[in-house]
């Protein structure tokens, strides 16, 4: 089973909102999920809002792969250098 940190769209039309989930990649886009890790409004001043960090590094410890998208959300959250330093640790 892969498992991917990806964002699951809400929100109305022309209004996105994103939720960032850990779920199965077989599984539709808004579908089933494993594990809501935060929000992502990007209409918003701060894009990423209620992320959290330790499950985030725990699922990328586990295998979890994130998105492109995602990457670079943990990117600018930081948390995806503490991922890194730890991996090379």
């Amino acid at each position: 089973m892969a498992v991917k940190i990806r964002l699951a769209r809400g929100g109305a039309k022309k209004k996105p909102f994103y939720r960032v989930v850990v779920a199965d990649e077989r599984f539709p886009r808004d579908g089933r999920f494993i594990e809501t890790l935060g929000q992502y409004d990007p209409l918003h001043e701060q894009p990423l809002q209620n992320l959290q960090e330790e499950r985030a590094l725990e699922w990328l410890n586990k295998g979890a792969q994130p998105t492109d998208t995602v990457r670079r959300l943990l990117r600018t959250a930081g948390v995806w250098a503490k991922f890194k330093t730890k991996a090379t640790a």
